[in-house]
């Protein structure tokens, strides 16, 4: 079945924007990356209008599955509508569940994405004995069309709700720098819109959190090949 870069989520679609199609891993630490995921996760639940944010907490308002198997499952992570709830602090607080299941989306989305054909994974070996995965584009490959149409969409301003979520996302990691077409301009367009939106600034203060703490590097299965390390190109947010 023929697949495009607009019928991704915007988990996946992060996932592939942010793959370095030549080492199979991403452009910046795993850490980070899995709190994108999750920050991707729940602004694809608020595009298809199945949760909505107040005060930095997150209400489900229609806990109806989306089609999505994946995000129809992390839908189910989040708190719905409670009248004994809505007494105090209704929902679940955005900061933590980014931190609680980061991994979890970024994981099983990187299998689908598999599963699909849209990445190829590769099982090596560091020194020969623990071992790491790599993940390069699949057929089609999509992640040079992933990339290209987050160039578009820059040249625009990001002018709608998807290009946004996806440039706020992109802020909140670090790679605004390393993906913008804009130099500093494209970057400094790209943290307004991480600023304005609740799961970019949500996945932003997680990565914080991880900076202050040291624990930036990548840490077990998929992506990682044993060493550490930040974002790449220096450009940060």
């Amino acid at each position: 079945m023929t697949q495009d870069a607009s019928a991704l989520t915007l988990p996946e679609e992060l996932l592939l924007l942010t793959l370095d199609p030549e080492r199979g891993k991403p452009l910046c630490s795993r850490a980070y990356l899995r709190y994108g995921a999750a920050g991707a996760v729940l602004a694809e639940l608020e595009l298809q209008g199945r949760i909505r944010e107040e005060r930095g907490r997150v209400q489900v308002v229609n806990p109806l599955d989306p089609a999505h198997p994946l995000l129809a499952s992390l839908l189910g992570t989040l708190d719905p509508p409670s009248a004994k709830k809505k007494r105090f602090r209704p929902g679940t607080s955005a900061k933590s569940w980014i931190r609680l299941y980061g991994r979890n989306a970024e994981e099983r989305h990187l299998d689908h994405l598999v599963e699909r054909g849209l990445l190829r994974r590769e099982t090596r070996r560091f020194l020969g004995v623990l071992p790491y995965q790599r993940h390069f584009p699949g057929d089609p490959d999509l992640t040079g069309a992933t990339r290209w149409r987050f160039g578009q969409a820059e040249d625009r301003g990001f002018p709608d709700q998807r290009s946004r979520a996806l440039a706020g996302l992109v802020s909140a990691v670090g790679l605004a720098g390393t993906l913008t077409t804009g130099g500093r301009e494209g970057r400094l367009a790209m943290r307004t819109v991480r600023r304005a939106l609740w799961f970019a600034s949500a996945v932003h203060h997680n990565v914080r959190q991880s900076q202050s703490s040291g624990d930036g590097g990548d840490s077990g299965g998929g992506w990682t090949d044993g060493g550490g390390g930040g974002c790449g190109g220096g450009g940060g947010d």
